[in-house]
């Protein structure tokens, strides 16, 4: 006899996409629906929250609809729902956590509440069956720069973390500087592959006796670079730049990540966020895994950006631990991970 599906309805409206996805059983995803901001906000050079908030509210409703569609289920076939409570935009959480209160009330079921870094881990469950906890996680977003130890589903030890600006929020600043525009992180990757990344040697920040980050140093170094270039008349090549840039800042995070695993003797190794579909990022890390023997897994770039199937694969183990969620569950957009 088939065992049962536990088919989970995830909403994920953290930020400037507005997806909803239907999982079963933790893996199999059966759907996953994105509607993306970014040709909107692409004129303001980065995400306006009050106009992000009003397009989840135009499109969640539809999204959910094409979610169920594509499951080919109908809402009696669910078992839960999930939904991204933070961290994120206070007003574009609101709207997926209303959303997801309002069918948990309606269709009785368990309302499941996932915490947005835990989604970008999960994503790692979704094309590799082999990996399992323990291991080391590295979360590259544009909010979130995070080093973790994976202790179990949904149990986590930070091991290190930004001490100024998230990675992807560096590379939209230097994009912007340079006029590659938004969003920063794909921009600066397809103008250094046409770049020597070694023409500018921009500086690395390594803190002694921690796996901290910081990134506002580099930051403010192209910046500069970029004024006396300027005052001196000089042309700079954008290209150049942009490789330099991005050797500077994913040489740390693969140096810091090698140490922590090698400290900690985990011989698993993991990649998640937005930042993670950066591809010198995603080859640096597998080099180093492979000289080293580790098991090395990035999710595919459509599990690296926002999306509710990593949600979805979060909430999968927080409902067989009973982890549901009150409906006065409300969104909480500095919530900490651990």
């Amino acid at each position: 006899m088939e065992q049962e599906k536990i088919r989970i309805l995830a909403i994920e409206t953290s930020c400037d996409e507005t997806s909803a996805a239907v999982v079963a059983n933790g893996r199999e995803i059966l759907s996953n629906i994105i509607s993306s901001q970014i040709a909107s906000h692409q004129r303001f050079g980065g995400v306006v929250p009050e106009l992000a908030s009003r397009m989840h509210i135009e499109k969640i409703d539809q999204v959910i609809s094409e979610a169920m569609a594509q499951a080919d289920c109908g809402f009696e076939d669910l078992s839960a729902i999930a939904v991204t409570y933070g961290p994120g935009l206070v007003g574009a959480l609101l709207v997926g956590v209303a959303e997801a209160k309002a069918l948990a009330y309606a269709l009785n079921l368990p309302l499941v509440p996932v915490h947005h870094i835990s989604g970008h881990i999960a994503a790692n469950y979704i094309e590799e069956p082999r990996l399992e906890p323990p291991f080391l996680c590295l979360i590259v977003s544009g909010g979130h720069t995070h080093l973790v130890k994976t202790e179990d589903y949904g149990k986590y030890t930070i091991l290190g973390r930004t001490r100024d600006d998230a990675i992807g929020e560096a590379f939209d600043k230097i994009a912007r500087q340079v006029g590659l525009g938004y969003p920063g992180g794909p921009k600066i990757d397809q103008a250094a592959k046409q770049g020597n990344e070694d023409a500018i040697v921009f500086p690395k920040a390594h803190i002694e006796g921690s796996y901290d980050f910081s990134f506002s140093g580099v930051k403010s170094a192209v910046i500069n670079y970029l004024h006396r270039a300027e005052q001196r008349g000089e042309t700079v090549c954008r290209e150049d730049l942009a490789a330099s840039f991005q050797k500077a800042v994913t040489d740390v995070v693969i140096e810091k990540t090698m140490q922590a695993a090698e400290c900690y003797g985990l011989k698993k190794i993991a990649l998640a966020g937005g930042v993670a579909a950066n591809s010198r990022l995603r080859a640096g890390m597998e080099k180093a895994c492979q000289e080293r023997g580790y098991f090395f897994h990035v999710p595919s770039p459509i599990y690296c950006t926002d999306n509710a199937a990593m949600i979805g694969v979060a909430a999968y183990h927080e409902y067989l631990k009973g982890n549901f969620a009150r409906l006065n569950l409300n969104a909480v957009p500095g919530l900490k991970l651990g």
